[in-house]
């Protein structure tokens, strides 16, 4: 994904109905690949090297265990911009 697609993104935990729930100028973002997240962007600005390697588990209604489940995804190896969904937790 190139800056200019990534800047086009819908950024999780936006509320649905805000009028501009895309990426904020100056703010760090990690693409989520597969899973129930997919092609969403993920604010990781001010995080640390150690939470931008060990990936994340995020709050979900849209995975394999309904509300407040947890989707997880890891960088990937070859392109830490993108994070790869690892499987779902409830």
């Amino acid at each position: 994904m190139d800056d200019e697609a990534l800047m086009r993104g819908r950024v999780y935990g936006a509320d649905h109905d805000h009028p501009d729930p895309g990426p904020q100028p100056g703010h760090v973002y990690r693409e989520l690949v597969g899973g129930p997240l997919d092609g969403l962007l993920l604010d990781v600005t001010g995080w640390d090297a150690e939470q931008l390697v060990d990936g994340v588990a995020l709050i979900t209604e849209l995975g394999s265990h309904g509300p407040g489940g947890r989707a997880h995804y890891e960088p990937r190896p070859a392109d830490p911009r993108r994070w790869d969904w690892a499987g779902d937790t409830p």
